[in-house]
């Protein structure tokens, strides 16, 4: 299945002292957040990537374009030849869109639309968390059924708490958010390409169109309570940078012998 990366947001300040990096290409460990994101689909057999871009474009564009197999593969040299034991990106299929610096995620996907082709279901990601959800079971169930739309749903990941206040400001109730039956949009999808159709033009992929195809009944859930963790806040960018150089990232399914931590991010975060 094609994936389409949303990877035209505004980013953070780099370690290379750049404003201008989106952040899909904040580094954890030595490769950037979308090359994660990529391996993993990669991982689970999906290597047609779109790159939806926007912010930044030429940082992404530039990575690719001078990529480097040496950094994260086994190789041999051989009378100046260089023979790769394993390689990342050499059987990927990466396609560059520019879709615009303030365009909405709907209508970036609108404007990738036709290198979709005619496949009846594909995959979609913001490009900036990372989790170890099983992907194949995500998928498989969303084919089996007639939802348009299928998303990752994960607990909340606020450490802030509930406060239950009634008329006269008096705090009834204190909990922690966590214990709230809600859950988040983890930026996983699935789709069936009728998805295509319900986009209107500058709209939003899920304030908009899976909002009102929710309301409709179109949407269906993959509730995941293992690990999951985007890179919005500096906590989460060295937890995230932790795991990686430790050898212990949970998302990295593609290492035979990696270790994988067994806590859940909030304990990461935490300390604890």
């Amino acid at each position: 299945m094609k994936v389409v990366l949303f990877c035209g947001g505004f980013g953070m300040r780099m370690r290379e002292g750049a404003d201008d990096i989106p952040k899909p290409m904040a580094m954890v460990g030595d490769r950037p957040l979308i090359w994660h994101v990529m391996r993993y689909y990669a991982h689970f057999g999906h290597t047609e990537f779109i790159l939806a871009m926007g912010f930044g474009a030429k940082h992404i564009a530039r990575y690719f374009l001078e990529y480097e197999e040496a950094y994260s593969n086994d190789f041999v040299i051989d009378s100046g030849e260089v023979d790769y034991l394993t390689t990342d990106v050499a059987d990927w299929k990466i396609t560059f869109v520019h879709t615009g610096i303030d365009t909405p995620i709907g209508e970036r996907l609108h404007r990738v639309a036709p290198h979709i082709g005619d496949d009846e279901v594909f995959l979609a990601n913001y490009a900036d968390v990372l989790t170890d959800a099983p992907l194949d079971r995500m998928v498989e169930e969303f084919v089996a059924g007639d939802s348009l739309v299928s998303l990752l749903a994960v607990p909340p990941q606020s450490a802030f708490h509930i406060v239950d206040v009634n008329g006269d400001n008096i705090v009834r109730g204190i909990r922690s958010i966590s214990e709230v039956p809600v859950r988040e949009n983890g930026g996983y999808f699935v789709m069936r390409r009728e998805v295509l159709d319900e986009l209107r033009p500058g709209h939003d992929l899920v304030g908009d169109t899976l909002t009102r195809l929710s309301a409709q009944g179109q949407v269906r859930a993959y509730p995941y309570d293992g690990f999951w963790m985007p890179a919005d806040t500096v906590k989460e960018r060295v937890a995230l940078e932790n795991l990686a150089t430790s050898g212990e990232a949970p998302w990295q399914l593609w290492r035979e012998n990696g270790a994988l931590a067994k806590m859940p991010p909030s304990a990461l975060l935490s300390g604890r």
